[in-house]
């Protein structure tokens, strides 16, 4: 499967490369567009679901990497919920 990394920025502007086991990131986020963070959270949560179920129907096991992922990007938008209008921009994807 082909895997993708793309790099996000925090609302406090720190940076942060993140992995995804398929291209269907690119189906929920876009290269250069600002997400509010509930959003962004939203489309993660999805499009890493879908990722490691695609790798499970695959391999037959769900793909741990993406749901480690996954659980990072939700426990590091926890500390930006009470900072209001807090966007998360995907700047960047690689294949």
């Amino acid at each position: 499967m082909p895997e993708m990394l793309f790099s996000i920025r925090w609302p406090d502007g720190q940076a942060e490369q993140c992995y995804s086991p398929s291209l269907v990131i690119k189906d929920f986020l876009q290269p250069g567009c600002s997400y509010p963070l509930d959003e962004f959270l939203s489309k993660s949560r999805e499009a890493l679901n879908i990722a490691s179920q695609r790798v499970e129907a695959r391999y037959g096991m769900p793909c741990s990497r993406a749901l480690g992922q996954l659980a990072r990007i939700e426990s590091a938008g926890q500390r930006y919920l009470a900072t209001p209008d807090a966007r998360v921009t995907v700047e960047s994807f690689t294949e």
